[in-house]
């Protein structure tokens, strides 16, 4: 009997058909391993994960790999997604056993979840051989497991530990972190380190704000090095937008083809902020069809944002993606052909597996005389459209709160930058409209979603899928996500709903996750225990759940003025000090907001009959100091306490700057605020 046929996870309902008796993540999968006293499998994974589809058809897809299982374990799968505190916890003992860790996870655990034996990716004759020799252990040496359980659990606890040393996030310790990360670039390549090479998003918003507030020329170098070699990589879709996990080599040039939203949504922000910064046209590019890439294809109507796009095709990666010099030709005829091959590097030799290569771009195209810009935009859409008949990658359709919450607060990033620079001189000024329209309406969706279906009897859970809520109950990156998300909002809209439900959720996580000496756990102190309680406050490929409250923290308190979550917000940050200052490639997010904390962050306030078109409100944007929060709208509008008590001056828009609860007399003008910004 397989259990997992009305699972909310894609990752659980690819299972749903093995031979394997599976269960999901429960109290009773854990009482029936009791009751038959057998030992228990983990297996954790996701949807978009290549290895695990692999493990999946060599191992638990066959008949007597099911039948050892069934025999001898309770098995259990877990989508790390839908339960990052598990995967958490066992990803530790993971990593604690074996040195290293990673997806499919797999980990064999007594009747009570103490893991004994850990590893991951497992061919399935060494499979075959290692369920055998953890049968016969736990028949012949039951002590000797139960002792080595013991030992990996003291283990975790001691990884997981809250405590230790804190210190001030001040300008030295962030300034140090920034020429931390200088020491560490590719200087030829750009980005950190070498092969796989990960989008590096937190430490470039770092960077971005650490550039705003001391003008350090480096940072902003690094960040548009960086940016412009991803842009042009095979790791950046060249004809739909958005971008690759990562890159299986260190100049970017093929990927590993899953598409995260969590990763587009950083990167929208960070080629959002550079626009706005720069008026990089690049970046502006980018900008325009990552948000793009995100309402087309991982948006649903009327619900939130898919978690991701498959790594395989049809069992294949890179089949959807991947072309051939013949294969441009028969798609664009002969010289649009050779064009496109020059243009995106595409030999006979190939760039990938098979003599195919994934599209890179050669050459600038955003600075060039206007036919050629024109040939590069035809071309894009005739390959576009040749590989829309293609066979395409399978698309995780759960939506995680958190991730939607990243989604959020970007797209209103960049529809705040897409207004500044909105102008129908501009040749694409049509298409930049429409991303804007839709990209509006995704957001919306997304953020009514969490509202309405997440928000459960006050509390938010973890995941949803066609409109239903699942189970798994939020956890600490969740509740900062979306807190901060809609500050976000409520910077965008002026609606003060937003601002209210901001502060539920942060009330919830301040009652509910705060741990000794100023830090968190990544659980609720009412949710399930585990054999260990998850506090990891690293930013690895998301924020780490510390960081993302900080982050609502401080925005919150800088749009209402209570000072009780900015000292909250100060504890939490220096518990994370230690990290920035001696790993800040694994603090970027915490970094982040430590810049804006260090800048003030800025509150602004602009009394307006016409928040939409008033100079002052894109001044302000276009000028906001690094973390800043800008509000618009008419004096004393409710739900909205920065515009409390600051009236037009003399039938005029008035900007009403502070810093750090600090305010200064109105301005009128966008001179005199630029200067206030300043």
């Amino acid at each position: 009997m397989n259990r997992l046929a009305s699972a909310t996870s894609p990752y659980l309902l690819q299972h749903a058909d093995n031979p394997v008796d599976w269960w999901p993540w429960s109290d009773e999968a854990f009482a029936e391993a009791k009751r038959r006293d057998v030992p228990v499998l983990i297996s954790v994974g996701y949807a978009a994960c290549h290895w695990c589809h692999v493990m999946a058809h060599e191992s638990f897809e066959n008949e007597q790999v099911g039948a050892l299982l069934n025999d001898n374990f309770v098995s259990i799968k877990v989508d790390r997604e839908e339960r990052p505190d598990v995967d958490a916890v066992y990803m530790t003992a993971t990593q604690a056993m074996t040195g290293q860790g990673g997806w499919p996870m797999t980990v064999f655990a007594t009747p009570d979840g103490t893991p004994f034996f850990c590893g991951t990716y497992f061919p399935r004759a060494n499979f075959t051989r290692l369920l055998q020799s953890v049968t016969t252990a736990w028949k012949d040496q039951r002590a000797e497991v139960l002792r080595q359980g013991a030992a990996v659990v003291e283990a975790i606890g001691g990884a997981q530990a809250v405590g230790g040393p804190t210190a001030p996030l001040d300008g030295p310790l962030l300034d140090a972190a920034a020429g931390n990360l200088a020491s560490g670039y590719d200087e030829t390549n750009g980005g950190f380190g070498g092969a796989p090479k990960f989008p590096p998003h937190m430490n470039l918003l770092f960077l971005l704000r650490h550039q705003q507030r001391t003008g350090d020329p480096r940072s902003l170098e690094i960040v548009r090095h960086t940016a412009e070699a991803m842009a042009r990589g095979g790791i950046y879709d060249q004809l739909a937008g958005g971008f690759a996990r990562y890159s299986v080599d260190a100049h970017w040039t093929v990927p590993h083809f899953e598409k995260m939203l969590y990763d587009n949504a950083l990167l929208l922000r960070v080629y959002t902020q550079l626009w706005r910064l720069t008026g990089d046209p690049l970046a502006r590019r980018v900008a325009r069809d990552t948000a793009r890439f995100l309402a087309d294809e991982l948006h649903r109507p009327g619900e939130g944002f898919a978690s991701a796009l498959d790594a395989d095709t049809e069992g294949v990666e890179g089949l959807t993606y991947a072309w051939t010099p013949a294969q441009l030709v028969e798609a664009l005829g002969e010289d649009d052909g050779r064009f496109a091959a020059d243009l995106f590097t595409v030999t006979a030799e190939g760039t990938f597996e098979h003599g195919m290569s994934v599209l890179r771009l050669a050459r600038d195209v955003d600075d060039v005389a206007p036919e050629v810009r024109a040939r590069w935009q035809r071309v894009v859409g005739q390959l576009l459209a040749t590989r829309d008949t293609r066979p395409q990658p399978a698309r995780d359709d759960k939506v995680v709160a958190a991730w939607n919450g990243l989604a959020i607060t970007a797209i209103a990033e960049f529809l705040q930058v897409a207004a500044l620079y909105a102008s129908p001189q501009d040749e694409d000024a049509n298409l930049m409209e429409g991303v804007t329209i839709v990209a509006d309406g995704a957001m919306r969706d997304a953020a009514e979603l969490l509202a309405t279906v997440h928000l459960v009897d006050g509390r938010l859970r973890r995941v949803s899928r066609d409109g239903r809520v699942g189970e798994p109950a939020g956890v600490l990156e969740d509740y900062g996500c979306v807190a901060e998300a809609f500050c976000a909002l409520h910077q965008l809209t002026g609606e003060g709903r937003w601002l209210t439900l901001a502060g539920q959720l942060l009330d919830t996580a301040l009652e509910h996750f705060a741990a000794p000496g100023g830090a968190y756990y990544d659980t609720a102190d009412d949710a399930e225990q585990l054999v260990a309680r998850p506090a990891d406050p690293t930013d690895n490929a998301t924020p780490s759940g510390r960081s993302a409250l900080i982050a609502g923290l401080v925005s919150y308190t800088a749009l209402t003025g209570e000072t009780r979550y900015r000292e909250a917000a100060e504890a939490a940050l220096a518990t994370v000090a230690p990290i920035v200052g001696r790993h800040a490639r694994f603090a970027g997010y915490a970094a982040m907001v430590g810049e804006a904390l260090l800048s003030g962050p800025y509150e602004i306030a602009v009394a307006t009959d016409d928040p939409a078109g008033d100079p002052l409100v894109a001044a302000a944007r276009r000028h906001a100091p690094p973390g800043a929060v800008v509000v618009a709208g008419r004096p004393d509008q409710p739900g909205v306490p920065l515009l409390a008590d600051r009236p037009l001056v003399d039938g005029r828009s008035a900007a009403y700057v502070c810093r750090g609860f600090v305010c200064r007399r109105p301005v009128t003008s966008v001179d005199e605020l630029v200067a206030e910004l300043g």
